[in-house]
């Protein structure tokens, strides 16, 4: 009982959490539990299927002696976790709490803040974005209407990515885009329109903080008041809209160069 609730995806919690008590995460699949491996997250367990554990034995040697490593076939994996997108390889990690809004602001040249995205694909494909576009300069903040980013499906979508970049909640939405602005952030609402600036042919600032709405609705009102520019994508007439991690890749190329 004790390992089918440190490895099944259904072991309690909202639907937007983690899925497991206790900041539990799964890893799921080689390449995630690599990237766990090599984040500042604890690594509880590893649960892998009998025809894969010499294929990840190098990968294991980077556990603490004392982590347990469970072995099974992939019919008792299958029993255990209830899917396959894992390939026979899933770690239990317990999350580090998230860091003071204060201290992300600290640290990062470019954020990108997620208002109400629930669709756990688009907040790990940000994750991935944000990670490839700014590297360590980078960070995320989320309004609680957000999935968590280390829930299983956003985890694997972000490819472990969202275990290195720096993100924390937002309790005071949209009050915090003042304080973001007041930190030094040019605060840039992406969002479609004829009114908005094209993103390509804004100057580039040195700090920015890009705020995504969830498609569908967009951003708020209350967001887009606070935004000091809103800019849009420049595309063909005959696409009205991107895919919000596709949007939020697109936007971090065009602002890369700022924080090289």
């Amino acid at each position: 009982m004790w390992l089918r609730a440190q490895h099944h995806p259904q072991a309690a919690a909202r639907a937007s959490g983690t899925g497991l008590s206790g900041g539990l995460f799964l890893a799921e699949g080689e390449l995630v539990l690599g990237e766990l491996l090599r984040s500042r997250h604890e690594v509880v367990s590893v649960l892998v299927a009998s025809n894969k554990i010499e294929r990840v034995s190098p990968l294991l040697a980077g556990l603490r002696p004392e982590t347990p490593v469970f072995v099974g076939s992939p019919g008792m994996i299958e029993r255990i976790v209830g899917y396959d997108l894992h390939r026979g390889v899933l770690g239990c990690g317990r999350a580090c709490p998230p860091p003071p809004l204060s201290d992300v602001l600290r640290g990062a040249k470019m954020l990108v803040v997620l208002e109400n995205l629930a669709n756990h694909d688009n907040v790990g494909g940000v994750f991935r974005c944000v990670r490839a576009m700014a590297g360590k300069a980078g960070a995320v903040l989320l309004t609680r209407g957000c999935c968590d980013p280390l829930y299983r499906r956003a985890l694997r979508v972000s490819i472990g990515h969202a275990l290195h970049v720096p993100w924390t909640w937002l309790e005071d939405w949209p009050g915090d885009l003042d304080r973001i602005a007041g930190a030094g952030f040019e605060v840039l609402a992406l969002a479609p329109g004829a009114k908005a600036e094209e993103i390509g042919r804004i100057a580039r600032p040195q700090r920015f903080c890009l705020l995504a709405g969830a498609e569908g609705p967009g951003l708020s009102r209350s967001a887009l008041k606070r935004a000091g520019r809103v800019v849009r994508i420049g595309m063909d007439a005959a696409v009205d809209s991107l895919n919000v991690t596709v949007s939020v890749g697109v936007a971090l190329h065009a602002l890369r160069p700022a924080v090289e």
